[in-house]
Parts: structure tokens; C-alpha cells; sequence
């Protein structure tokens, strides 16, 4: 079997670029996944899709990713509902310094087109009437923002990416990948063996793992990352709430439910999905504080999935210098489904030696080998 070019993955990052290299008429594209569609991290991410961040290129990836999203369903002639809710995002401040970065952050994004605002404590209560303003300092908000059905998004990339020829393949893991002289011969997985010269990474939480069957390192690495679902009920909240110091996101999606999830700074690095009973502790209290009526819900499942993380926090979007051929779509450190439609659009055209949409140098995995001081993403849960 051979292929111009093998996407080890298909989450919602593979299934986004194999679109936008077929898009652009590329044929002979074949997708692996080890298991099924959205079976990583996409199934199991919060889905929630924002604009308001601390570097320039994670705002200019959302940006451009959200004008996408708007058009997608037609773009990608998707008979289905991608529950696109675009309610906003409001961020609190919970002490002064993070104000103060707010600030900051909303000049940054505000230079960049993005219609978010500061905001005080009584505009917050306005948007969303059952915040305990009390534990909080002030706000931002940006109205764009918002939340889609991560299945549905994917399948529509999916259904699109094979109307054009794409070859899908589930339940094949990678195994191998064969290199000689610093040319890729082949992709080995549980039962194809596939001749082609390219290869693109987009394994999320196995990304280091594949890079390493290719010889090349990647400074990433997977962590687990809680979330869980209520019982449904009456909408009474527009925006997703999101808190960097109280470690919180929540959002009512379009059915009633509530999902939230938090972080664990003690998290091992390692492939785990669990779930345990000290996220559902640490996440009652807080939301119990922050958005008091939500803990009134019962809880109806929770479940766990991998942030694939970066040492900037920032996501690995190119080629690489030490193996030709072998392209990089990962350490998106949680946030892969919002970036999904910029990343497909950015690596198509390097791929395919086009000027890129904007300027992504710095998102280049040499930028750790060659650099000391790095652009920290801090707008992260």
C-alpha cells in the first residue's frame, strides 16, 4: 500500500488537515487512528472555544479558528447540528495581580480584532446573574466566544475529508515507522504497512511516542485532565465562566446540562483517563463558591482525558529540521478543538510550501532548541 501522506490520528487536528490538504487537491491521504473517531482527546475535551489568551499567536490561532467555526456547517456541507453556542466567555479575576495581567491581555486581544472587553463586578452579575461576586475582583469579556459538540464537529471534517477522497483506517495503531538515510520509507501499524515519504503527527496525547518511532524528540508530554457532566435543566447560564486562579470552567450546553472541569497541579505525566473521587471534592467546593446554584445539580458522570502539554504552552505547528517530511500538529497543552481549523489551515500550507495565513515561525519545533526565554501562555486551567 502507499500514500503521499500517512496523519497518524483522527481527532479533530487530523481530520482537520487531511480536509484542508484535500481541499486543496491532494490525493493518496491516509488517516490511522489506534482506535475510533474522536476515541482521544477530542471525544473527552470540554469543547469550549475562546479568544481571550496572553500571546499574540494563541489569539491569532482563535481568531481565525472562530471565523471558521461561524461558517463550518456550510463549509463543510454538514447535513448534522454542530451545536455551535456562541454566548461568550467570561473570565474572573480573582485577585489583584491577575487583574492588573487582564488588563494587559484584553489590550493585546482588542489589537487584534477580538471584541473582548474589561468589565467590573456588577457587568459580571449582569451576564450572569448566579456569580458569587464577592470572590471576585472584576472581568473580562468577549462575546464571540463560545462552545461546540466536539463529535459533530469532527464528524463534519470527517464526512467532508472522505467526500474528497480521504482513506480513514480505525483500529490501527502505529507500530513503526521506518527511517533510512533521514528518509521516511513507511508507516507500520496493527495490519497495514504503508510506503510514503510523509508523515504527519497529530497524535495528541501519543505524540512524544510517535515522534520517537520517527527519531525525533519531542519536549511534550500527556497529563489527565478531569471534567464532568450534570443533570440537565433550564438555561440559566449564556457564557462559559472560567477562572485561571480559582482553577474552574463551567458551561451549560445547548441540552441544559452543565460540564465543568479543573486541573490537578500533582498530576503524573503519564496516559491516564481516571476518574476520582478528589476531583469531584475540589470541584464541588469551588464551584459551590463561584456559581453557588450549580451545586444544587447532581452530578451524572465524570470522566478524564489527556492534555498534551508543551513547555510554553503553546502548540508545535510545522516540519522539522532533523527528518524530512515528518510534520508536527500537537502540544496544544488542552487546547486542540479550538485551534482544530487554523491548525489544519496553517500546515496545509506549509506542507504544501504556501505562504501561511500568518506568520507562525515562532510555533516551529526548533524554537526550544534555540531559544532560552520563551512566550509562557498563563491564560490556562
Amino acid at each position: 500500500m502507499k500514500a503521499n501522506y500517512v496523519i497518524v490520528g483522527a481527532g479533530i487536528s487530523g481530520c482537520s488537515i487531511a480536509y484542508n490538504l484535500a481541499v486543496k487537491g491532494i490525493k493518496d491521504i491516509v488517516v490511522l487512528d489506534k482506535s475510533y473517531l474522536t476515541s482521544g482527546s477530542t471525544g473527552r475535551c470540554g469543547a469550549g472555544i475562546r479568544q481571550q489568551w496572553g500571546t499574540k499567536m494563541n489569539c491569532l490561532l482563535a481568531k481565525g479558528s472562530i471565523e471558521f467555526f461561524e461558517e463550518a456547517k456550510e463549509t463543510l456541507g454538514y447535513d448534522g447540528d454542530i451545536e455551535f453556542k456562541q454566548e461568550g466567555y467570561l473570565i474572573i479575576s480573582a485577585n489583584e495581580e491577575e487583574d492588573e495581567q487582564f488588563e494587559k491581555n484584553v489590550f493585546l486581544q482588542q489589537s487584534l480584532g477580538i471584541p473582548s472587553r474589561k468589565i467590573t463586578k456588577d457587568e459580571a452579575k449582569k451576564i450572569v446573574p448566579h456569580l458569587n461576586t464577592d470572590v471576585i475582583v472584576g472581568a473580562t469579556f468577549c462575546p464571540t466566544d463560545g462552545h461546540l459538540n466536539p463529535f459533530k464537529m469532527t464528524d463534519a471534517y470527517f464526512q467532508a475529508a472522505q467526500r474528497l477522497g480521504v482513506k480513514f483506517y480505525f483500529n490501527e495503531e502505529v507500530k513503526d515507522i521506518v527511517v533510512k538515510n533521514r528518509k521516511i520509507k513507511k508507516v507500520i501499524s496493527t495490519n497495514l504497512e504503508i510506503k510514503t515519504r510523509n508523515v504527519i503527527n497529530a497524535a495528541g496525547g501519543y505524540a512524544k511516542e510517535i515522534g520517537d518511532m520517527a527519531g525525533v524528540d519531542i519536549p511534550v508530554y500527556a497529563e489527565n485532565h478531569e471534567i464532568l457532566v450534570t443533570e440537565p435543566v433550564e438555561k440559566i447560564q449564556g457564557p462559559m465562566v472560567m477562572s485561571f486562579a480559582k482553577n474552574l470552567y463551567c458551561q451549560q450546553v445547548p441540552h441544559g446540562s452543565f460540564i465543568m472541569g479543573r486541573s490537578n497541579p500533582d498530576v503524573l505525566h503519564n496516559h491516564s483517563n481516571e476518574s476520582t473521587w478528589q476531583f469531584l471534592d475540589e470541584m464541588s467546593k469551588t464551584v459551590c463558591e463561584i456559581l453557588p446554584v450549580v451545586g444544587n445539580l447532581r452530578v451524572v458522570r465524570q470522566w478524564g482525558g489527556s492534555y498534551t502539554m508543551s513547555p510554553d504552552r503553546q502548540p508545535i505547528i510545522g516540519g522539522t529540521e532533523d527528518l524530512k517530511g515528518f510534520y508536527l500538529a500537537c502540544g496544544f497543552s488542552g487546547h486542540g478543538f479550538m485551534f482544530a481549523p487554523m491548525t489544519g489551515i496553517l500546515l496545509s500550507q506549509i506542507i504544501l510550501k504556501q505562504k501561511t495565513m500568518i506568520d507562525i515561525s515562532d510555533l516551529q519545533l526548533n524554537r526550544f532548541k534555540n531559544k532560552q526565554v520563551f512566550t509562557y501562555e498563563k491564560s490556562v486551567v
